[in-house]
């Protein structure tokens, strides 16, 4: 058996494990007001990952409009920041 680093264990663990959709969801919260900024950021109560499906709510009608229109540009946005095809599709709910 060979050794690892302790962070590379964890990273394996994630990316094997279901955490990985909850800790994508985190890391998009942190960077979710540089990418769509602070109005939509104020106003999104939730983001969740299922599947490659980000599912974002609001309570807010128009905002929910607003997004609608912008599901591509929020695809590409997180991709684009993490690198690779985390999001595929958009539920605005």
């Amino acid at each position: 058996m060979g050794e690892y680093h302790i962070g590379d264990a964890i990273k394996g663990m994630v990316n094997k494990s279901n955490l990985r959709n909850g800790v994508r969801a985190v890391q998009i919260e942190e960077v979710w007001e540089q990418l769509m900024g602070k109005t939509i950021s104020k106003y999104t109560d939730k983001i969740k990952i299922v599947n490659q499906t980000l599912f974002i709510t609001t309570h807010i009608g128009p905002l929910k409009n607003e997004l609608s229109f912008q599901k591509v540009q929020i695809i590409q946005r997180i991709n684009e920041a993490f690198g690779e095809k985390v999001i595929r599709e958009v539920v605005i709910n």
